[in-house]
């Protein structure tokens, strides 16, 4: 699957039901780590203050601040209009797809996805054994992003999400004991989430 037509697929597939997972994740299941928002409570309060929303404008500048410039000035950018059906607010000329904060999720979470990281993000919300992206998968997350295992690729609920500060994502499935990289969720270098999965892949904790 290449091309920004099979790449807004992916997209749409991904956003939908990452959107719903967020929406039915109420409770979580937890997990002890470094690197974890407070309490679902102050997710709660978080998500609550996002909730009001966001005109064109502000969805497409929102999408375009997950990425560098240079990659979200031209990417296209995706959001769920008020039916909760994907839309395109913007055309994109580069194979890369961006979008908006997510209002159901803690924190501030809009996200920039390469070609090959679409093909990624497709074969986890088919739940398929392994990936389908033949090349690693580049995704960026510079607002930061919160999520809900450390461990479980398939997880959907926990008591505490995983806060992660601004950062980029390398979607290949990278040895701990081969690379050296910890699997511990932290707020500064790189460490493998997801490890020992075929979904195993790099959170580089910095703006490039």
């Amino acid at each position: 699957m290449t091309g920004p037509a099979s790449m807004t697929a992916a997209l749409l597939i991904f956003a939908s039901a990452a959107s719903a997972n967020a929406q039915n994740a109420a409770p979580p299941s937890g997990k002890q780590a470094v690197a974890v928002s407070s309490t679902a409570s102050t997710a709660s309060k978080a998500s609550k203050a996002k909730v009001r929303r966001m005109s064109t404008a502000e969805m497409i500048r929102s999408a375009r601040s997950a990425a560098p410039s240079e990659i979200a000035d031209r990417a296209a950018v995706l959001a769920a209009d008020s039916s909760g059906k994907m839309v395109e607010l913007h055309g994109g000329t580069n194979g890369w797809t961006c979008m908006p904060d997510a209002p159901e999720s803690p924190g501030l979470d809009p996200m920039c996805f390469d070609g090959p990281g679409m093909q990624w993000a497709k074969s986890w919300m088919s739940k398929e054994a392994k990936p389908g992206n033949t090349a690693p998968g580049l995704v960026y997350m510079l607002q930061g992003g919160s999520d809900i295992s450390a461990k479980d690729p398939f997880q959907t609920t926990t008591r505490h999400y995983i806060a992660s500060p601004p950062h980029y994502m390398i979607l290949w499935p990278y040895d701990p004991e081969k690379s050296g990289f910890s699997t511990m969720p932290k707020k500064t270098g790189t460490w493998i989430m997801w490890a020992g999965t075929p979904y195993a892949h790099l959170m580089i904790n910095q703006a490039p």
